[in-house]
Protein backbone atom coordinates (compact mmCIF):
# COMPACT_ATOMS: atom_id res chain seq x y z
CA UNK A 1 0.00 0.00 0.00
CA UNK A 2 1.73 3.37 -1.08
CA UNK A 3 1.55 6.26 1.65
CA UNK A 4 -0.82 7.82 -0.29
CA UNK A 5 -3.66 5.60 -0.96
CA UNK A 6 -3.31 4.73 2.75
CA UNK A 7 -4.90 8.12 3.65
CA UNK A 8 -7.87 6.81 1.42
CA UNK A 9 -11.48 5.91 2.79
CA UNK A 10 -12.64 3.15 1.65
CA UNK A 11 -15.75 4.67 -0.36
CA UNK A 12 -13.72 7.16 -2.54
CA UNK A 13 -12.83 5.63 -6.32
CA UNK A 14 -8.81 4.74 -6.53
CA UNK A 15 -6.64 7.76 -7.17
CA UNK A 16 -8.66 10.38 -5.33
CA UNK A 17 -7.00 11.47 -1.67
CA UNK A 18 -9.03 13.02 0.95
CA UNK A 19 -9.44 16.55 1.30
CA UNK A 20 -7.28 19.31 0.47
CA UNK A 21 -3.77 16.97 -0.09
CA UNK A 22 -5.31 16.06 -4.06
CA UNK A 23 -4.82 19.76 -5.07
CA UNK A 24 -1.57 19.90 -3.49
CA UNK A 25 0.49 20.73 -6.50
CA UNK A 26 -2.08 23.26 -7.84
CA UNK A 27 -2.14 25.09 -4.25
CA UNK A 28 2.09 25.39 -4.37
CA UNK A 29 1.44 27.03 -7.78
CA UNK A 30 -1.09 29.27 -6.64
CA UNK A 31 1.07 29.82 -3.71
CA UNK A 32 4.18 30.81 -5.60
CA UNK A 33 2.60 32.99 -8.41
CA UNK A 34 0.90 34.75 -5.41
CA UNK A 35 4.21 35.75 -3.32
CA UNK A 36 6.31 36.03 -6.77
CA UNK A 37 3.84 38.60 -8.07
CA UNK A 38 3.70 40.35 -5.01
CA UNK A 39 7.47 40.70 -4.47
CA UNK A 40 8.05 41.91 -7.87
CA UNK A 41 5.08 44.43 -7.38
CA UNK A 42 6.81 45.45 -4.02
CA UNK A 43 10.35 45.79 -5.61
CA UNK A 44 8.43 47.68 -8.32
CA UNK A 45 5.77 50.12 -6.48
CA UNK A 46 6.43 49.64 -3.21
CA UNK A 47 4.49 48.12 0.05
CA UNK A 48 1.25 49.78 -0.73
CA UNK A 49 0.88 48.19 -4.26
CA UNK A 50 2.49 44.89 -2.81
CA UNK A 51 -0.88 44.91 -0.39
CA UNK A 52 -3.31 45.62 -3.41
CA UNK A 53 -1.27 42.77 -5.27
CA UNK A 54 -2.81 40.77 -2.75
CA UNK A 55 -6.06 41.64 -2.51
CA UNK A 56 -6.54 41.21 -6.07
CA UNK A 57 -5.05 37.84 -5.99
CA UNK A 58 -7.27 37.09 -2.93
CA UNK A 59 -10.53 38.10 -4.97
CA UNK A 60 -9.44 36.68 -8.10
CA UNK A 61 -8.63 33.09 -6.26
CA UNK A 62 -12.14 33.62 -4.31
CA UNK A 63 -14.09 33.90 -7.39
CA UNK A 64 -11.91 30.59 -9.01
CA UNK A 65 -13.04 28.71 -5.92
CA UNK A 66 -16.46 29.52 -5.97
CA UNK A 67 -16.72 28.61 -9.80
CA UNK A 68 -15.11 25.08 -8.56
CA UNK A 69 -17.19 24.49 -5.99
CA UNK A 70 -20.46 25.16 -7.96
CA UNK A 71 -19.29 23.38 -10.55
CA UNK A 72 -18.36 20.24 -8.52
CA UNK A 73 -21.77 20.63 -6.62
CA UNK A 74 -24.42 20.64 -9.74
CA UNK A 75 -24.98 17.35 -11.27
CA UNK A 76 -23.91 16.98 -14.96
CA UNK A 77 -26.57 17.45 -17.46
CA UNK A 78 -27.61 14.49 -19.32
CA UNK A 79 -25.45 14.59 -23.16
CA UNK A 80 -28.56 15.81 -25.65
CA UNK A 81 -28.96 13.00 -27.77
CA UNK A 82 -28.93 14.63 -31.45
CA UNK A 83 -25.95 15.40 -33.42
CA UNK A 84 -25.97 19.33 -32.60
CA UNK A 85 -24.62 18.86 -29.00
CA UNK A 86 -23.39 22.43 -28.02
CA UNK A 87 -25.83 24.35 -29.75
CA UNK A 88 -28.32 27.00 -29.05
CA UNK A 89 -32.16 26.70 -30.07
CA UNK A 90 -31.36 29.40 -32.52
CA UNK A 91 -28.35 28.23 -34.01
CA UNK A 92 -29.92 24.50 -34.64
CA UNK A 93 -32.74 25.88 -35.67
CA UNK A 94 -31.09 27.80 -38.58
CA UNK A 95 -28.82 25.14 -39.21
CA UNK A 96 -31.97 22.67 -39.43
CA UNK A 97 -33.49 25.37 -41.95
CA UNK A 98 -30.02 25.45 -43.88
CA UNK A 99 -30.30 21.14 -44.48
CA UNK A 100 -34.20 21.67 -45.69
CA UNK A 101 -33.21 24.67 -47.84
CA UNK A 102 -29.76 23.01 -49.52
CA UNK A 103 -31.77 19.00 -49.33
CA UNK A 104 -34.61 21.13 -51.70
CA UNK A 105 -31.98 22.49 -54.17
CA UNK A 106 -29.27 19.64 -54.28
CA UNK A 107 -29.95 16.48 -54.92
CA UNK A 108 -26.37 15.66 -53.46
CA UNK A 109 -27.35 17.75 -50.46
CA UNK A 110 -30.53 15.46 -49.88
CA UNK A 111 -28.44 11.62 -49.84
CA UNK A 112 -26.08 13.37 -47.31
CA UNK A 113 -28.00 14.81 -44.98
CA UNK A 114 -31.34 14.53 -45.27
CA UNK A 115 -32.61 11.58 -46.50
CA UNK A 116 -30.47 9.64 -43.29
CA UNK A 117 -32.25 11.59 -40.78
CA UNK A 118 -35.93 10.70 -42.76
CA UNK A 119 -34.69 7.20 -43.08
CA UNK A 120 -33.46 6.96 -39.63
CA UNK A 121 -37.27 8.63 -38.17
CA UNK A 122 -38.80 5.81 -40.82
CA UNK A 123 -36.39 3.08 -38.89
CA UNK A 124 -37.39 4.28 -35.69
CA UNK A 125 -41.31 4.58 -36.13
CA UNK A 126 -41.46 1.08 -38.05
CA UNK A 127 -39.14 -0.30 -35.11
CA UNK A 128 -41.51 0.92 -32.69
CA UNK A 129 -44.61 1.07 -33.75
CA UNK A 130 -45.09 -2.35 -36.42
CA UNK A 131 -41.60 -4.17 -35.31
CA UNK A 132 -40.43 -3.40 -38.69
CA UNK A 133 -36.80 -3.68 -39.71
CA UNK A 134 -36.62 -0.85 -42.14
CA UNK A 135 -33.13 -1.93 -43.30
CA UNK A 136 -33.60 -6.13 -43.03
CA UNK A 137 -36.68 -5.82 -44.74
CA UNK A 138 -37.31 -2.71 -46.86
CA UNK A 139 -40.18 -4.22 -48.63
CA UNK A 140 -42.61 -4.42 -45.77
CA UNK A 141 -41.23 -0.69 -44.40
CA UNK A 142 -42.32 0.11 -47.71
CA UNK A 143 -46.23 -1.37 -48.02
CA UNK A 144 -46.08 0.21 -44.19
CA UNK A 145 -45.37 3.67 -45.37
CA UNK A 146 -47.11 3.15 -48.49
CA UNK A 147 -50.43 1.29 -47.92
CA UNK A 148 -51.93 0.13 -51.31
CA UNK A 149 -48.67 0.45 -53.11
CA UNK A 150 -49.20 0.06 -56.73
CA UNK A 151 -52.20 2.52 -56.80
CA UNK A 152 -49.98 4.52 -59.03
CA UNK A 153 -46.97 6.33 -59.96
CA UNK A 154 -47.14 8.97 -56.49
CA UNK A 155 -46.15 6.16 -54.34
CA UNK A 156 -43.06 4.86 -56.27
CA UNK A 157 -41.85 8.04 -55.92
CA UNK A 158 -42.25 8.43 -52.85
CA UNK A 159 -40.34 5.01 -52.34
CA UNK A 160 -37.59 6.50 -54.51
CA UNK A 161 -36.77 9.17 -51.76
CA UNK A 162 -36.11 7.16 -48.56
CA UNK A 163 -35.14 3.50 -50.80
CA UNK A 164 -32.67 2.26 -48.92
CA UNK A 165 -31.39 0.32 -52.19
CA UNK A 166 -31.25 3.81 -54.07
CA UNK A 167 -27.38 4.45 -54.30
CA UNK A 168 -26.28 8.31 -53.67
CA UNK A 169 -26.67 10.90 -56.43
CA UNK A 170 -23.07 12.42 -57.04
CA UNK A 171 -23.92 15.11 -59.16
CA UNK A 172 -24.33 18.00 -58.59
CA UNK A 173 -26.28 19.69 -60.84
CA UNK A 174 -29.91 17.76 -60.41
CA UNK A 175 -32.14 19.04 -58.21
CA UNK A 176 -33.21 17.92 -54.40
CA UNK A 177 -36.72 17.07 -52.82
CA UNK A 178 -39.43 19.00 -54.34
CA UNK A 179 -41.32 20.73 -51.03
CA UNK A 180 -44.52 18.99 -51.68
CA UNK A 181 -42.59 15.47 -52.10
CA UNK A 182 -40.69 16.62 -48.72
CA UNK A 183 -44.56 17.68 -47.55
CA UNK A 184 -45.61 14.62 -48.44
CA UNK A 185 -43.21 12.19 -47.32
CA UNK A 186 -43.46 13.83 -43.85
CA UNK A 187 -47.37 13.27 -43.39
CA UNK A 188 -46.71 9.82 -44.37
CA UNK A 189 -44.14 9.38 -41.45
CA UNK A 190 -46.55 11.33 -39.07
CA UNK A 191 -49.43 9.12 -39.60
CA UNK A 192 -47.47 5.56 -39.76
Amino acid sequence: MTGRSAGRRSDQPAGTAAGWRGCAPELAVTVALTVATSAAVYGYAGARAAVLALIIWAVVLLVLARGLVTAAATPPLPEPTWRATGRSGFTGFWRKRGVLTDATASMVSFDAELRPTLQHLLAARLAERHDVNFYADPSAARRLLLPGTGRGERDDQLWYWLDPARPAETRQQLRGIPPRTLAALLDRLERL
